[in-house]
């Protein structure tokens, strides 16, 4: 019984991974244009949810962002997920930095069941919480304490407004799956993807976050003031 179940397992895990391999688009289509592009829709989405949403208590206090949209996710008691999106973070002037891209790739354990589609967006307490991703790698809930996070405007009076928890998690799914976790996923950069979108293959995490090295195109402008306005 215990030999056919661990079958099932790993049938049910090669054929996510089939189909994570399946869900990437050809070469040329999933530019890093096309995630910052994303990535404003996705935050327009869930800031501005009336119930359910980001409170805007929460992004104003919001030293560090992450915003992973199509994160693909399957499970069968244990799982596996991964995605790309990008991270930013606030400066000591308020203004937030050009995107550095990043990859989500991991597993978890649990009772789950299904496979999802998901957006997910990360807030970070601290500018050092993304700081620490310039060395490579985050993984979430063992370097970082992650937390799903408060919602809706509604909630804005019961809000952790002292923002007790180092990333709280949101997320909007699609699919069978019921809820949605990145605790023991890994954020890593994409050093491939930098180096394409600002012209610099040797451009490093820590010079786009830290430094604020590297030309942008002009649809970060368009993200950057979106962050404002929150």
């Amino acid at each position: 019984m215990k030999s056919i179940k661990m079958t099932g397992v790993f049938v049910f895990l090669l054929s996510f991974f089939c189909l994570g391999w399946l869900h990437q688009p050809a070469a040329g289509q999933d530019t890093e244009m096309e995630r910052v592009e994303t990535a404003i829709r996705v935050l327009k989405e869930m800031v501005d949810k009336p119930q359910g949403g980001v409170p805007p208590s929460i992004m104003r206090k919001a030293q560090g962002l992450a915003v992973i949209p199509k994160v693909i996710r399957a499970a069968y008691g244990i799982g596996g997920q991964y995605g790309k999106g990008l991270v930013m973070v606030r400066r000591d002037t308020g203004e937030w930095s050009n995107p550095c891209f990043i990859r989500l790739a991991g597993g978890s354990l649990g009772l789950q069941i299904g496979v999802q589609e998901a957006d997910i967006l990360l807030v970070f307490k601290s500018r050092e919480g993304v700081e620490d991703l310039t060395q490579g790698k985050v993984t979430l809930g063992a370097d970082a304490r992650v937390t799903a996070g408060p919602q809706s405007r509604s909630a804005e009076a019961n809000t952790d407004l002292e923002f007790k928890e180092e990333i709280y998690s949101y997320s909007q799914s699609r699919g069978l799956f019921a809820g949605i976790s990145v605790q023991g996923a890994s954020l890593l950069i994409d050093e491939k993807a930098n180096g394409i979108f600002y012209g610099n293959p040797t451009i490093s995490a820590r010079e786009i976050l830290v430094k604020g090295q590297g030309q942008a195109p002009a649809i970060v402008q368009e993200l950057k003031k979106l962050l404002d306005s929150f």
